[in-house]
């Protein structure tokens, strides 16, 4: 199990709701959520094997940015 962590733009529940399908539609996440707290935006994803180029690729044809953090 590996961690994922990106920065974006994601701001609101209401942004966070519309990639949530997305998301969803990933294969291999075992949980994710995003921090609108943090001021990065935080999307932390726990998964077993998913690429972080897949990940920001799908929220980028979403409409939003996506970075993954080091």
């Amino acid at each position: 199990m590996e961690v994922l962590v990106f920065k974006t733009n994601l701001r609101f529940k209401k942004q966070i709701s519309a990639v949530t399908p997305h998301i969803n539609n990933l294969q291999g996440i075992t949980r994710w959520n995003v921090d609108l707290d943090d001021k990065d935006k935080i999307l932390r994803i726990e998964s077993a094997d998913l690429c972080p180029r897949t990940v920001e690729t799908t929220l980028q044809q979403a409409g939003y940015y996506c970075e993954e953090l080091p």
